[in-house]
C-alpha cells in the first residue's frame, strides 16, 4: 500500500482509505461482527485511513470504529464529520455550543482524546460563506480536541468558499470518472494551498463496477433506492447524480475501454489515484473481500495517457450533460 501526505502535519496515510457509511447501515444492514471483519481486513491490507460521520447509523459507525480502535491504538487516521445530526438539526447544528457538543460526542463514541480530522458535513453554502463555523473549528483545534479540520462539500463553488478559510486541512469531494469537474476547476487551487483532497463516491454508488443492469433493484433502506432522484438528500451522492438507467448505459460503454486484465472498478479507482491532488480515495465495503480488491488498486501502474484522454473525452461528450444536483 502506497502512502501520501495528508493534513497540516503531512502525516503519511494510505492512498486507499475506507469509507464507513455502510457500517452505519445506510446501504442495508451490515452486522457488527462483519463490520469488525471489514475493519480488520482493511488494516491487514495496509489501509490506515477511516472516514466516518456522526450521522452514519446515528453514531453506529463511530461506535464500531471506536471499539476496533481499542485494539489498534494510534494505528488509524480517523476522519469524522459533523453538521447533519438530527439533534437539534438545522440551523441549530451550527451554533458554537452544538458544534462543541457534537465534537465531544464523536470523541466519546470513538474513544479518543483528540480527533485526527473533523469535517463540516455538506452544510448549507450560506453557512460556510458566513464563516463562523470555521472559527469554532479553529477554537477546537486550539483546545486540542481536534488536530485538523476540513469540509465535505457538494460543489466546486463550496470548495472555493472553504479554501478562503485559514487553517483548512482538507476538502472531501465527489470525484470519479462521471464527475471530473474538480480536475480543471479545483485541484490546482487546493494543491497551491496545501489542502488535501479526499475523493468520495469513487464508484458512483456501484455504477462504475459495470455490474449493474437497468432492472437491478435495491433494498428499501438502501439510498440507491430512496435517493436515486434526490428525494432524501443531494442527488449527487447517489450514482454521482447521473440518472440510474443512463448510468448503466454509460458504464456499459466504459466497459469497452477497459484494458485487458483489468476490471472497470480497477480502472475507475486507478483513474482517481492518477491525479496527484488526491491524497486518499475512500471506497466503501460491505464485505471483507471488497476491501481486498479496493486495496490492490494501490499496486497497479498508472493508466496510459491515451486512456486518460479517452476518459476525459467520454466525460465531456457523453456524461457531463446528465449530471444533476450541486456540482
Amino acid at each position: 500500500m502506497h502512502k501520501r501526505p495528508f493534513g497540516s502535519e503531512a502525516r503519511m496515510v494510505s492512498e486507499v482509505g475506507l469509507g464507513t457509511w455502510q457500517i452505519g447501515g445506510s446501504w442495508g444492514s451490515v452486522e457488527e461482527h462483519t463490520a469488525h471483519r471489514i475493519l480488520s481486513q482493511a488494516v491487514e491490507e495496509g489501509i490506515d485511513f477511516f472516514d466516518t460521520a456522526d450521522v452514519y447509523g446515528d453514531g453506529r459507525s463511530e461506535r464500531i470504529i471506536g471499539s476496533f480502535l481499542k485494539d489498534h491504538p494510534g494505528e488509524i487516521y480517523v476522519a469524522t464529520k459533523l453538521g447533519r445530526n438530527s439533534d437539534p438539526g438545522w440551523p441549530g447544528n451550527f451554533t458554537r455550543e452544538t458544534m462543541v457538543r457534537h465534537t465531544e460526542n464523536s470523541l466519546r463514541r470513538l474513544g479518543l482524546e483528540q480527533l485526527d480530522l473533523i469535517q463540516l458535513h455538506c452544510i448549507p453554502t450560506e453557512v460556510m460563506a458566513q464563516g463562523d463555523v470555521f472559527e469554532v473549528l479553529r477554537d477546537l483545534k486550539r483546545q486540542g480536541k481536534i488536530k485538523d479540520f476540513g469540509a465535505s462539500v457538494e460543489s466546486v463553488e463550496e470548495a472555493h468558499i472553504c479554501l478562503k478559510q485559514e487553517g483548512l486541512a482538507s476538502l472531501q469531494v465527489i470525484f470519479n470518472i462521471f464527475r471530473q469537474k474538480p480536475v480543471t476547476e479545483l485541484f490546482d487551487a487546493a494543491k497551491k494551498q496545501g489542502v488535501s483532497i479526499i475523493a468520495r463516491v469513487p464508484l458512483a454508488s456501484g455504477l462504475l463496477t459495470g455490474k449493474m443492469r437497468k432492472d437491478t433493484t435495491f433494498g428499501s433502506e438502501d439510498h440507491r433506492n430512496f435517493n436515486r432522484d434526490g428525494a432524501a438528500f443531494n442527488v449527487g451522492e447517489t450514482f454521482a447524480g447521473v440518472p440510474f438507467e443512463k448510468g448503466v448505459e454509460l458504464a456499459d460503454r466504459l466497459l469497452t475501454m477497459v484494458p485487458e486484465g483489468m476490471t472497470l472498478s480497477q480502472v475507475a479507482l486507478r483513474w482517481i489515484l492518477d491525479h496527484d491532488a488526491v491524497s486518499v480515495v475512500i471506497p466503501g465495503a460491505s464485505r471483507p473481500e471488497q476491501v481486498v480488491g479496493n486495496a490492490r488498486i494501490s499496486d497497479l501502474p498508472p493508466l496510459s495517457p491515451q486512456l486518460h484522454e479517452h476518459l476525459r473525452s467520454f466525460y465531456e461528450q457523453e456524461v457531463a450533460s446528465h449530471i444533476r444536483g450541486p456540482y
